[in-house]
């Protein structure tokens, strides 16, 4: 059974009564669904050696964020190429 909290089922309940209505206008729903359709286009395949302790704590943070692992290593090496990962302490 899925545990929601006390917020989430009020958004769930939300959401479902159809109160929920799109604020984006077809040009900007077309222009995130290519943006989208870009970022998550895998063309090139690599191979990495890391040790097993980085790798257990990346598949670690993977199961918490519900994501395949490497699904979460390209996420992340995207936004560093990208400048759009950033360390909070500096």
């Amino acid at each position: 059974m899925n545990k929601l909290s006390r917020e989430e089922k009020e958004l769930l309940q939300s959401y479902e009564a159809d109160e929920w209505v799109s604020v984006a206008s077809p040009d900007e729903i077309n222009k995130y669904k290519a943006a989208a359709k870009n970022t998550f286009r895998k063309d090139k395949r690599v191979n990495i050696r890391m040790s097993e302790l980085d790798l257990e704590l990346l598949q670690e943070k993977a199961l918490i964020e519900g994501l395949p692992y490497q699904t979460l290593m390209s996420s992340i090496l995207h936004k560093y190429v990208t400048g759009r990962l950033v360390d909070k302490n500096a």
